[in-house]
Protein backbone atom coordinates (compact mmCIF):
# COMPACT_ATOMS: atom_id res chain seq x y z
CA UNK A 1 0.00 0.00 0.00
CA UNK A 2 1.66 3.19 -1.06
CA UNK A 3 1.83 6.54 0.85
CA UNK A 4 1.42 4.48 4.65
CA UNK A 5 3.75 5.80 7.21
CA UNK A 6 4.36 3.21 10.34
CA UNK A 7 4.99 4.86 13.20
CA UNK A 8 5.93 3.39 16.41
CA UNK A 9 7.49 5.68 18.97
CA UNK A 10 10.75 4.39 20.15
CA UNK A 11 10.74 0.89 22.00
CA UNK A 12 12.88 0.20 24.61
CA UNK A 13 14.53 -3.42 24.24
CA UNK A 14 15.77 -4.83 27.18
CA UNK A 15 19.22 -6.05 27.74
CA UNK A 16 17.85 -9.47 28.70
CA UNK A 17 16.52 -10.06 25.49
CA UNK A 18 19.36 -8.87 23.58
CA UNK A 19 21.19 -11.36 25.78
CA UNK A 20 19.47 -14.21 24.69
CA UNK A 21 19.62 -13.42 21.11
CA UNK A 22 23.52 -12.98 21.50
CA UNK A 23 23.04 -16.71 22.56
CA UNK A 24 21.21 -17.91 19.73
CA UNK A 25 17.96 -18.23 21.07
CA UNK A 26 15.53 -18.42 18.47
CA UNK A 27 12.19 -16.94 20.57
CA UNK A 28 14.32 -14.10 21.51
CA UNK A 29 14.76 -13.14 18.35
CA UNK A 30 11.39 -13.69 17.11
CA UNK A 31 10.60 -11.09 20.15
CA UNK A 32 13.09 -8.55 18.65
CA UNK A 33 11.59 -8.99 15.18
CA UNK A 34 8.25 -8.13 16.19
CA UNK A 35 9.53 -5.39 18.49
CA UNK A 36 11.14 -3.55 16.05
CA UNK A 37 9.25 -4.43 13.03
CA UNK A 38 7.14 -1.00 12.73
CA UNK A 39 10.08 1.05 13.75
CA UNK A 40 12.68 -0.60 11.22
CA UNK A 41 9.71 -0.65 8.38
CA UNK A 42 9.06 3.02 8.61
CA UNK A 43 12.65 3.44 8.06
CA UNK A 44 12.35 0.97 4.66
CA UNK A 45 8.97 2.37 3.39
CA UNK A 46 10.95 5.89 3.29
CA UNK A 47 13.38 4.79 1.28
CA UNK A 48 11.09 1.70 -1.39
CA UNK A 49 7.89 2.48 -2.32
CA UNK A 50 6.56 -1.42 -3.12
CA UNK A 51 6.11 -2.74 0.60
CA UNK A 52 7.27 -6.01 -0.77
CA UNK A 53 10.40 -4.70 -1.59
CA UNK A 54 10.30 -2.56 1.93
CA UNK A 55 9.68 -6.13 4.11
CA UNK A 56 12.83 -7.85 2.44
CA UNK A 57 15.08 -4.92 2.86
CA UNK A 58 13.78 -4.87 6.92
CA UNK A 59 14.43 -8.79 6.36
CA UNK A 60 17.91 -8.32 5.23
CA UNK A 61 18.39 -5.59 7.70
CA UNK A 62 17.63 -7.73 10.36
CA UNK A 63 19.35 -10.49 9.69
CA UNK A 64 22.66 -7.95 9.51
CA UNK A 65 21.79 -6.68 13.05
CA UNK A 66 21.66 -10.60 14.77
CA UNK A 67 25.19 -10.90 13.03
CA UNK A 68 26.02 -8.08 14.94
CA UNK A 69 24.70 -7.90 17.74
CA UNK A 70 27.37 -9.00 19.67
CA UNK A 71 28.58 -5.96 18.84
CA UNK A 72 26.13 -4.02 20.58
CA UNK A 73 27.16 -0.95 23.26
CA UNK A 74 24.65 0.19 25.49
CA UNK A 75 25.54 3.90 25.15
CA UNK A 76 22.63 4.10 22.98
CA UNK A 77 19.38 2.84 22.56
CA UNK A 78 19.04 -0.49 20.74
CA UNK A 79 16.46 0.26 18.18
CA UNK A 80 19.02 3.14 16.65
CA UNK A 81 21.63 1.47 16.43
CA UNK A 82 20.08 -1.15 14.91
CA UNK A 83 18.39 1.39 12.31
CA UNK A 84 22.15 2.66 11.57
CA UNK A 85 22.90 -0.77 10.45
CA UNK A 86 19.67 -1.10 8.44
CA UNK A 87 20.47 2.27 6.32
CA UNK A 88 23.57 1.04 5.37
CA UNK A 89 22.03 -2.16 4.33
CA UNK A 90 19.40 0.30 2.46
CA UNK A 91 22.38 1.91 0.39
CA UNK A 92 23.38 -0.94 -0.44
CA UNK A 93 19.99 -2.24 -2.03
CA UNK A 94 20.17 1.31 -3.41
CA UNK A 95 23.58 1.08 -4.73
CA UNK A 96 22.46 -2.58 -6.62
CA UNK A 97 19.24 -0.91 -8.03
CA UNK A 98 21.73 1.65 -9.90
CA UNK A 99 19.04 4.26 -9.32
CA UNK A 100 20.11 6.88 -11.67
CA UNK A 101 21.31 10.22 -9.03
CA UNK A 102 22.78 12.06 -12.56
CA UNK A 103 25.53 14.68 -12.59
CA UNK A 104 24.48 17.68 -12.11
CA UNK A 105 26.44 21.01 -11.07
CA UNK A 106 25.28 22.49 -7.88
CA UNK A 107 25.92 26.43 -7.14
CA UNK A 108 24.81 27.93 -4.01
CA UNK A 109 21.64 30.01 -3.81
CA UNK A 110 21.66 32.31 -0.96
CA UNK A 111 18.62 33.86 -1.76
CA UNK A 112 16.79 30.22 -2.00
CA UNK A 113 17.74 29.68 1.70
CA UNK A 114 14.70 32.48 2.28
CA UNK A 115 12.66 31.57 -0.39
CA UNK A 116 12.81 28.09 1.14
CA UNK A 117 11.77 29.50 4.83
CA UNK A 118 8.57 29.17 4.02
CA UNK A 119 8.60 25.58 3.08
CA UNK A 120 10.67 24.61 6.09
CA UNK A 121 8.36 26.23 8.47
CA UNK A 122 5.51 24.01 6.86
CA UNK A 123 7.02 20.67 7.00
CA UNK A 124 7.37 21.37 10.76
CA UNK A 125 3.66 22.02 11.17
CA UNK A 126 2.29 18.89 9.13
CA UNK A 127 0.72 15.60 9.98
CA UNK A 128 3.68 13.43 9.27
CA UNK A 129 1.43 10.83 7.21
CA UNK A 130 0.98 13.38 4.82
CA UNK A 131 4.34 14.94 4.75
CA UNK A 132 5.22 11.15 3.72
CA UNK A 133 2.92 11.14 1.28
CA UNK A 134 4.26 14.15 -0.54
CA UNK A 135 8.03 12.79 -0.09
CA UNK A 136 6.90 9.76 -1.98
CA UNK A 137 5.69 11.50 -5.23
CA UNK A 138 9.63 12.88 -5.78
CA UNK A 139 11.36 10.55 -8.05
CA UNK A 140 13.84 8.14 -6.59
CA UNK A 141 16.66 9.13 -6.62
CA UNK A 142 15.53 12.77 -5.35
CA UNK A 143 13.44 11.24 -2.53
CA UNK A 144 16.47 9.40 -1.35
CA UNK A 145 19.01 11.61 -0.97
CA UNK A 146 16.16 13.88 0.63
CA UNK A 147 15.45 11.24 3.20
CA UNK A 148 19.19 10.73 3.44
CA UNK A 149 19.93 14.23 4.07
CA UNK A 150 16.75 15.40 5.93
CA UNK A 151 15.78 12.37 7.75
CA UNK A 152 18.87 10.50 8.50
CA UNK A 153 21.03 13.51 9.04
CA UNK A 154 23.64 12.84 6.66
CA UNK A 155 26.00 15.35 5.17
CA UNK A 156 26.17 16.01 1.48
CA UNK A 157 29.47 14.79 1.34
CA UNK A 158 28.52 11.54 3.77
CA UNK A 159 25.66 11.06 1.07
CA UNK A 160 28.24 11.57 -2.06
CA UNK A 161 30.40 8.92 -0.43
CA UNK A 162 27.77 6.10 0.45
CA UNK A 163 26.02 6.55 -3.37
CA UNK A 164 28.86 7.01 -5.71
CA UNK A 165 27.97 10.67 -6.36
CA UNK A 166 29.17 14.01 -6.54
CA UNK A 167 28.30 16.02 -3.72
CA UNK A 168 26.93 18.93 -6.17
CA UNK A 169 24.54 16.16 -7.15
CA UNK A 170 23.78 15.11 -3.62
CA UNK A 171 22.84 19.32 -3.66
CA UNK A 172 21.03 19.20 -6.80
CA UNK A 173 18.81 16.18 -5.36
CA UNK A 174 18.52 18.02 -2.15
CA UNK A 175 17.41 21.54 -4.11
CA UNK A 176 15.00 19.46 -6.43
CA UNK A 177 13.09 18.06 -3.17
CA UNK A 178 12.91 21.31 -1.86
CA UNK A 179 11.28 22.88 -5.11
CA UNK A 180 8.98 19.93 -5.95
CA UNK A 181 7.91 20.08 -2.23
CA UNK A 182 7.51 23.85 -2.46
CA UNK A 183 4.94 23.70 -5.86
CA UNK A 184 2.91 20.71 -4.21
CA UNK A 185 2.61 22.98 -0.73
CA UNK A 186 1.55 26.03 -3.27
CA UNK A 187 -0.91 23.67 -5.01
CA UNK A 188 -4.57 24.26 -5.28
CA UNK A 189 -4.69 21.00 -5.75
CA UNK A 190 -3.57 19.39 -2.38
CA UNK A 191 -5.56 19.46 0.94
CA UNK A 192 -2.91 20.80 3.32
CA UNK A 193 -3.51 18.66 6.83
CA UNK A 194 -1.94 21.32 10.12
CA UNK A 195 -1.15 19.64 13.06
CA UNK A 196 -3.14 21.87 15.80
CA UNK A 197 -0.76 23.68 18.24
Amino acid sequence: MTGVLIINGPMEIQQELIDRCIHGDRRAENELYKSLYGFLMSVCRRYFRQEEQAREVLNLGFCRVLMKINMYQPTAPFQFWARRILINVIINEIRKEKTHYGNFQYEENLQSEQEYAVLNKAIETFNLQYMASLIESLPNATQQVFNLFVVDGFSHKEIADLLHISEGTSKWHMNAARTKLKELIHSNEINIEFLHD
